[in-house]
């Protein structure tokens, strides 16, 4: 039986009570079995009471689990933050030494352009001067030949 069982047990007791004539709302009620219920009460306490304990125990040990779990996610995502900030800086990194690396081929394409133009036009000035003078030496070989001719 429950500790509100036998507090109902009371209660029903004293509403049954006879009044005693000429007290001021005093009443009769059997006092063995007030006693007998009064007992079950004490005897019932410490469950009732341990059950209770129980159950802020158990309240405590789900707060604290719950307090941990978010302990233990919060860790995770600042893990995870790190790790993609990392990443990103990683990402970073990689992007200025590709910017880096592609300025540095520009330059050296740039450079071998501009040598392989100033080789070419050496080669061709020199091709100009030589057909220049195979010019100058056909007209004068046209000249002899013209004079000879004569």
């Amino acid at each position: 039986m429950s500790i509100e069982e036998i507090l109902d047990m009371m209660d029903d007791m004293l509403d049954k009570a006879v009044n005693v004539p000429f007290t001021n709302k005093k009443s009769l009620i059997d006092v063995d079995k007030m006693r007998e219920l009064i007992d079950e009460v004490r005897l019932n306490l410490p469950n009732e009471i341990k059950q209770a304990r129980d159950l802020v125990n158990d309240r405590k040990t789900i707060i604290n689990d719950a307090k941990n779990e978010a302990a233990n996610i919060v860790s995770r995502a600042e893990q995870r933050a790190q790790s993609l900030i990392a990443q990103q800086e990683i990402v970073r990194q990689a992007n200025a030494k590709a910017n880096e690396i592609n300025a540095a081929a520009q330059a050296q394409t740039k450079e071998l352009r501009d040598m392989t133009n100033k080789y070419v036009d050496n080669m061709l000035t020199k091709v100009e001067e030589l057909l220049s003078n195979d010019i100058i030496d056909v007209k004068k070989a046209r000249s002899a030949l013209k004079q000879t001719i004569k």
